[in-house]
């Protein structure tokens, strides 16, 4: 049985790996595909880009619990592959876009079917026991990070034949996963485990609502929130920060994201396994909370282009606190609901990146645009580091109110 399952995070590690590769190519280029169709500057581009986060991250938000719950009923895997189609189709409505209208169409495509981390965390709690599930939880950090390697600097060398170029290759990319999830992956949800759909259950206010059943993550529910808005520092205007403050062109863009992609999977699947185990979950969340805020910071004060690359380290040790908070709230709950819980965390995710993407973006277009009292482009990330000191404190007085267990 062992060997079965270690053969299941196998599976499920690759097709989340070929699933962010996809995702990663089209970063590097997404600006300057923008700018060409609005005929304006990174500045007006960046809030562009905010808005086409804010319209997968809403439709997520609506679709992800339903599509949660469904993986309780049916299982794991055609909810997987279903995500996977979503986005191969969503790439090509990018390559083929003939004006910003188009854009927004193939993102609310994309977060009408986009579960696959749902689906994927849920495959992973099913085959994991209690003890090792922060741990297993890593392995998607890992994808990511391994992904992020490849994806970026691949889409910023594919970059410079044409802005389309790389969305094409993310369709195929994400095709490719379809048939091989299809073709390769098994079942990780037996029948008997499995439970009857409620619509109820399955609604996005419902979701968030199920959550505050748990006594760890009604304590950690405020903490996440702030986590969740501070990480658009990065995710939403990263790319249009470098370009703006140092030139960047999309390969540069494309090698720093591959840089943190790089110490992002030495930390998710190696480190991670040394840390936890050794100073706990709890104490992991809170150190990793205060490494991300120290590292936003220095990003956001960052006057030399080295800088950027030095301040990647501590950014990415942060990540220890994501799966050691997966690992406290997964043990609350039982088998037969995580892909609930799953679908519930990534309706929180996708709520407050329905706010995190135009608030930072738009932070980020006030402090770089003609009319700025102060010229400033590092101010996303300083607003990102004040919330994740937040967020740090907020977890640290959960856990002495409430000891999960």
């Amino acid at each position: 049985m062992g060997k079965s399952k270690q053969a299941a995070l196998g599976f499920i590690f690759i097709t989340l790996l070929i699933d962010v590769i996809g995702m990663g190519i089209i970063i590097p280029v997404f600006p300057k595909l923008i700018t060409e169709m609005i005929h304006g500057d990174l500045s007006i581009a960046s809030e562009y880009g905010g808005w086409l986060m804010f319209a997968y991250s809403f439709m997520q938000f609506v679709f992800a619990p339903v599509l949660g719950n469904l993986s309780d009923k049916y299982g794991r895997r055609p909810v997987l592959l279903l995500s996977l189609l979503g986005f191969g189709l969503d790439y090509l409505f990018l390559a083929f876009a003939p004006s910003i209208t188009w854009l927004f169409v193939g993102r609310i495509i994309a977060g009408i079917t986009g579960a696959s981390f749902t689906a994927a965390s849920a495959y992973i709690a099913d085959i994991s026991t209690p003890e090792k599930r922060a741990q297993n939880f890593g392995l998607i950090g890992a994808a990511f990070g391994l992904g992020f390697i490849i994806g970026p600097v691949l889409g910023g060398i594919l970059g410079q034949f044409g802005s389309r170029i790389p969305f094409l290759v993310a369709a195929g990319f994400s095709l490719l996963n379809f048939l091989y999830g299809f073709f390769i992956l098994p079942e990780s949800l037996s029948k008997e485990e499995r439970r009857p759909f409620d619509i109820k259950r399955a609604n996005p206010l419902g979701s968030l609502k199920q959550l505050k059943r748990f006594p760890a993550i009604s304590g950690l529910i405020l903490s996440l929130i702030l986590v969740y808005i501070a990480a658009h520092a990065v995710q939403s205007t990263w790319t249009y920060y470098v370009m703006e403050k140092f030139n960047w062109n999309e390969s540069w863009v494309g090698y720093s994201l591959g840089f943190i992609g790089l110490l992002t999977t030495i930390v998710q699947a190696g480190l991670i396994r040394l840390i936890l185990p050794r100073i706990g979950q709890e104490k992991g969340v809170s150190l990793g909370l205060i490494l991300y805020s120290v590292a936003l910071l220095l990003f956001g004060l960052a006057t030399k282009e080295w800088m950027m690359f030095a301040f990647i380290i501590p950014y990415t040790l942060g990540g220890i606190a994501g799966p050691a908070l997966q690992g406290i709230i997964s043990t609350q709950v039982q088998s037969n609901e995580q892909g609930e819980l799953q679908g519930g965390l990534t309706s929180l995710m996708s709520a407050t990146s329905i706010v995190g993407p135009p608030l930072m973006t738009t932070t980020f277009a006030y402090f770089t645009g003609p009319d700025a009292p102060v010229k400033f482009s590092g101010a996303p990330f300083v607003l990102g580091s004040i919330l994740m000191l937040a967020a740090a404190l907020l977890s640290v007085r959960s856990f002495s109110k409430s000891k999960p267990s």
